[in-house]
């Protein structure tokens, strides 16, 4: 048996998993003790989601509640938006914030809970960075999608879109007190975005199995996580009030979060990010343009930790032991999801080196198992650059 290195990890986020379990959020205010709560949710959210709707309104009509609303709008997060959250948390004096909805929704939070509390907008607090005091407003985390695993992390990633770069701060502050995992409230998320935020999670699990963080408590929750999502995710995409894959994306993103936090992302999400500073596209969209390609390149150094991965995600033995068990299955994914290929953001081979720098620049590259050369990063993009299509 190999030896275990030292590790240590500070999750302290209560979690509450299950359908329904977003009624609960009475109780869970009562718990804390809050009269004046700040609402964020995603702009419109109610005229696609019935059941939040129906959550809001418990929330509007609870007796001795005091609601402030903040409606976040579309897209990731920028300065802008958390600045402007910022101004309203403050003003509302709220002592506690529920952030009902996407990944986004729950980063902008974090963001906005924390500059709020320093007295500073974002971009003091990047050219300041007073630190990470514990928080003085509880955050409740109610996700509406199956992706990031915000509602458990302690990371919050918010773009500057003028700089064309994303700017990501992470701490064990950041993170929210509660989280209530519903999955009927992921029912009506469209394919696309099924696809974009479930590809992300699936991600992020098999990164917290390769990164040269990762410990065993990340490798177990991980795995699992994995085990969960495989086949999930595809009949999530298929039929979005399938109860069973519903839940199980749900629970499975939850806990990809938590392992990415003991353990870390990888080179994926650098090559991700680098996409996403330059076309603004969704998050989960770029990381699943180029997870196959980055995963090639890890399995020639992590062989039989991506062999772990295929187990969990059910691939047959075929007898390699090299790890590409694992990106075929990751493969047939994406090509069951009618997933999009690189080049149709309009990236051409005169991008690769601008696209391979910001990779380079960005922390999660270096997360990985073994240090990539640009010429590897370079050759990544370019392999998903030459994609046509997904085949089957």
């Amino acid at each position: 048996m190999d030896d275990i290195p030292a590790f240590g990890n500070h999750l302290p986020v209560k979690v509450r998993f299950g359908e329904g379990v977003a009624g609960t959020l009475p109780d869970v205010l009562d718990e804390i003790g809050a009269t004046r709560v700040f609402l964020m949710v995603d702009e419109g959210i109610e005229l696609h989601n019935p059941a939040v709707a129906v959550l809001i309104r418990m929330l509007t009509d609870q007796a001795g509640l005091s609601l402030t609303r903040f409606d976040k709008p579309a897209a990731e997060p920028t300065i802008e938006m958390v600045d402007a959250a910022t101004s309203a948390l403050v003003a509302s004096e709220a002592t506690a914030l529920v952030a009902v909805g996407g990944g986004s929704v729950i980063d902008t939070a974090k963001a906005a809970r924390l500059c709020g509390q320093l007295g500073l907008t974002f971009a003091e607090f990047l050219n300041s960075q007073p630190g990470f005091p514990a928080p003085q407003v509880a955050l409740v985390a109610v996700p509406t999608s199956a992706g990031t695993g915000s509602e458990v992390s302690g990371g919050s990633v918010v773009s500057d879109p003028e700089a064309g770069r994303k700017n990501g701060i992470a701490n064990p502050n950041l993170r929210a007190q509660y989280a209530l995992v519903d999955p009927l409230l992921t029912h009506s998320m469209p394919p696309t975005m099924t696809a974009n935020t479930g590809i992300d999670a699936l991600a992020q699990a098999i990164a917290a199995v390769v990164a040269k963080v990762r410990t065993p408590i990340g490798d177990g929750i991980a795995l699992e996580a994995i085990r969960m999502m495989t086949p999930a995710l595809v009949a999530a995409y298929r039929d979005g009030d399938d109860a069973t894959a519903r839940a199980g994306m749900s629970c499975g993103s939850m806990m990809a979060g938590l392992a990415m936090n003991i353990s870390d992302c990888t080179a994926e999400h650098s090559l991700g990010q680098a996409i996403g500073g330059i076309r603004h596209v969704p998050h989960g969209l770029t990381i699943g343009l180029v997870l196959a390609e980055t995963l090639e390149r890890e399995r020639a150094h992590v062989p039989e930790l991506l062999e772990r991965v295929a187990d969990a995600m059910g691939e047959p033995d075929d007898g390699s032991r090299d790890g590409s068990r694992s990106v075929r299955a990751v493969r047939r994914i994406l090509a069951e999801l009618d997933f999009p290929v690189l080049s149709s953001l309009d990236f051409t081979e005169h991008d690769l080196d601008q696209l391979a720098d910001l990779a380079l620049a960005d922390y999660f590259i270096t997360m990985s198992p073994e240090p990539w050369s640009k010429d590897e990063v370079v050759a990544a993009f370019a392999s998903a650059l030459h994609l046509e299509g997904r085949a089957a």
